[in-house]
């Protein structure tokens, strides 16, 4: 059983991991988002933990989001570490590239016509970097397996 660590700012993003949550059955998964009462909308969802949310716009809130990241990956060692985004995403890829944990980035079906700038930021980190458009993950080099809408 693989330990997964599933991280998502809240929103789009969040609703996008959901969708994602079947490919994770029979996985020690634990999700991480930026806002409190959104894990307890989900049905079966026991593991979770709540971050703080930031930008780049908000360099304190991004170095508390480093912090409380780091921590739930200290606690919990997972295997693989996945994010749909945004920010919270690439400090996750980022911290668990450096502990030597595989990272897979999907960037968001919302990004049509090229990858967010979240997205562009964790290529760097992912050991797996996802678009949801064929034409995206071509023109960019990424891979496409499809899209979870």
């Amino acid at each position: 059983m693989k330990k997964i660590f599933a991280v998502a700012s809240g929103g789009g993003h969040w609703k996008q991991l959901m969708l994602l949550r079947p490919a994770f059955e029979g996985q020690q998964t634990h999700f991480v988002t930026t806002m409190a009462g959104l894990p307890s909308q989900e049905e079966g969802l026991s593991s979770y933990a709540i971050i703080p949310d930031c930008n780049r716009d908000r360099p304190i809130k991004a170095l508390l989001c480093v912090f409380a990241i780091f921590w739930q990956l200290i606690k919990m060692r997972p295997d693989v570490i996945i994010s749909t985004g945004a920010l919270p995403g690439v400090i996750a890829l980022a911290i668990g590239k450096k502990l030597g944990i595989k990272t897979v980035w999907v960037d968001s079906v919302a990004n049509a016509e090229t990858f967010s700038m979240s997205g562009l930021r964790a290529r760097k980190y992912a050991d797996l970097w996802l678009s949801q458009w064929e034409h995206v993950a071509e023109a960019a080099g990424a891979q496409y397996m499809g899209s979870v809408l």
